[in-house]
């Protein structure tokens, strides 16, 4: 996710008025319950935050909404969601599955973060953000930029918003020494990492670049957890993304993780490599 490629995607136009169309609906029904988003959220087991977003057409809803929402909302109301959610499925292109990971990521209690391409997004300042949109081929528009900005830094409350989700990230120290933007941009991006590291919550590792058992050949890939204690992985391209949850895949990218954990610097010693490749700009 450190494109956000959702956010100039060709279809995105088109899933964003679905989604915004689903959001209304679903706020209706809140409404016809005579509910609250602070007394529906806990009756579906999801937070207020994210029903919220799906009310403002901001994520894709997840796809046992309706299932969840019947208790509550009745049986025609899921009919309804359910309908909603079908037409959805049809409209889904890339963005769609950006926005079916955004909201597994938003609920997540563990989410685990490979990158070999850029600083993740959730952990890019906004200095970065610009020079990586400004590189982007097609090019993109400054109202473009701007809103891509905007957008991934409001993901980024992510990491204040759920202090008890543990994250887990690790990144190749070759990014940093790419130095993307030139050296006031890597300067701001380590100073990032380092604030963001001292977070109780927030686990930073690097990989270092001579590490002869590297065992992340086949690239970048996210994991999260979720409430109900599955596994689910991200993993993007160019121009394109999936999400995995298929248990034999999920298992493997599991065990690769795990493995490149063992391989990174651990996240003290990452702390003191971030400071050295700072003092050197």
């Amino acid at each position: 996710m450190t494109s956000d490629q959702d956010a100039t995607a060709p279809s995105e136009p088109e899933v964003s008025d679905g989604l915004k169309t689903f959001g209304s609906v679903l706020k209706a029904l809140r409404d016809e319950a005579g509910l609250t988003q602070e007394e529906f959220a806990p009756r579906i087991r999801y937070s207020t935050h994210y029903v919220a977003k799906i009310e403002q057409g901001k994520r894709f809803p997840p796809g046992d909404l309706p299932q969840r929402s019947e208790p509550v909302l009745g049986p025609l109301a899921a009919k309804v969601l359910k309908a909603a959610a079908k037409s959805l499925r049809r409209k889904a292109g890339l963005a769609s599955w950006f926005q079916q990971w955004a909201g597994i990521e938003e609920e997540a209690i563990t989410l685990y973060a490979y990158e070999c391409r850029a600083i993740p997004g959730l952990l890019q300042p906004e200095a970065y953000i610009r020079g990586l949109s400004e590189r982007r081929l097609p090019p993109l528009t400054p109202e473009q930029i701007d809103w891509q900005v905007a957008a991934r830094l409001e993901r980024q409350n992510l990491l204040a918003e759920r202090p008890n989700t543990a994250f887990s990230f690790i990144i190749e120290q070759y990014l940093l020494e790419r130095d993307l933007g030139g050296p006031e941009v890597t300067a701001a991006v380590i100073d990032h990492l380092l604030e963001m590291g001292r977070r109780i919550n927030v686990e930073i590792q690097l990989m270092p670049v001579h590490q002869p058992e590297h065992v992340g050949a086949d690239g970048q890939m996210y994991l999260a957890e979720t409430q109900t204690n599955e596994w689910v992985g991200y993993v993007e391209g160019h121009e394109s993304s999936a999400l995995l949850t298929d248990p034999k895949a999920v298992s493997a990218m599991l065990q690769r993780y795990g493995k490149m954990r063992s391989q990174a610097l651990s996240h003290e010693a990452s702390v003191s490599l971030l400071k050295q490749i700072r003092g050197a700009l």
